[in-house]
């Protein structure tokens, strides 16, 4: 018994193979333009991804009068190399509070908190943010009383913590910190530790700024007023520039 047969659609009966196969082919090639265009605008957002991400962070520097002035970043289209009148203005602009509070902070640090082993590094860094009387001074009366070889000898660590840093009023630069000082020695396998609250005076000065010191900002007075504790006048060092504070 046959079976019947389906009848072919109209529109098949009148239609040629190459004509399917037309068809197909200009299909094939609208998806392969399609996907070369997409495969061009993946490519060119990869590359403005990187070129974002490899561009320096802005860094933007606002004056004491409230004017802007673009340091760095991708937008700048000038250096201070390139424009002299900025790199001036920029060394001579007039330190701020914050570098101030920051200059005492830094040397304060310094000065006053050091190791047997870090103790050569820690007063040079403290000594060249002075100027250069109080440098030469300081330096002669840590060779006259031996300060380094004292502090080796015994095995002194100090440890220093500011709790407060005050400006003076009506005088300028001029700065009041309160603070906490631990001293540790060994003296005959015996360990003893005095606890210092004091009270530091110090006064700083402007002059230029200079890559080794960007704030232009210098320590031109130091004076140390003890408040609580036992004090060891042989590990604790203050200007004689200050004798009418203590």
């Amino acid at each position: 018994m046959r079976q019947a047969t389906r009848p072919v659609p109209e529109m098949a009966r009148y239609t040629k193979y190459y004509e399917h196969d037309g068809m197909l082919r200009a299909y094939a090639n609208r998806s392969m333009l399609l996907a070369m265009v997409f495969g061009v605008l993946a490519l060119g957002s990869l590359g403005f991804a990187i070129y974002v991400r490899i561009q320096p962070p802005t860094v933007i520097r606002v004056d004491k009068d409230g004017n802007a002035l673009q340091l760095a970043g991708p937008s700048s289209p000038r250096t201070e190399a390139s424009d002299p009148a900025s790199a001036a203005a920029s060394t001579s602009a007039a330190p701020t509070d914050i570098e101030g509070r920051a200059v005492v902070r830094q040397f304060l640090t310094r000065y006053l908190a050091y190791t047997p082993d870090s103790v050569d590094r820690d007063f040079a860094e403290a000594l060249n943010m002075m100027t250069a009387n109080l440098r030469l001074y300081t330096m002669n009366r840590l060779r006259d009383d031996d300060t380094v070889g004292k502090i080796r000898a015994d095995h002194v660590i100090s440890d220093f913590e500011i709790r407060s840093i005050e400006r003076v009023k009506d005088t300028p630069w001029t700065y009041t910190v309160f603070g906490i000082k631990e001293i540790h020695r060994v003296k005959s396998q015996t360990e003893t530790t005095d606890q210092i609250v004091a009270k530091y005076n110090i006064r700083l000065v402007e002059t230029t700024r200079t890559e080794s010191n960007p704030s232009g900002l210098l320590v031109a007075e130091y004076g140390e007023q003890q408040m609580v504790g036992d004090r060891e006048d042989d590990l604790l060092q203050h200007s004689d520039l200050d004798t009418d504070r203590h």
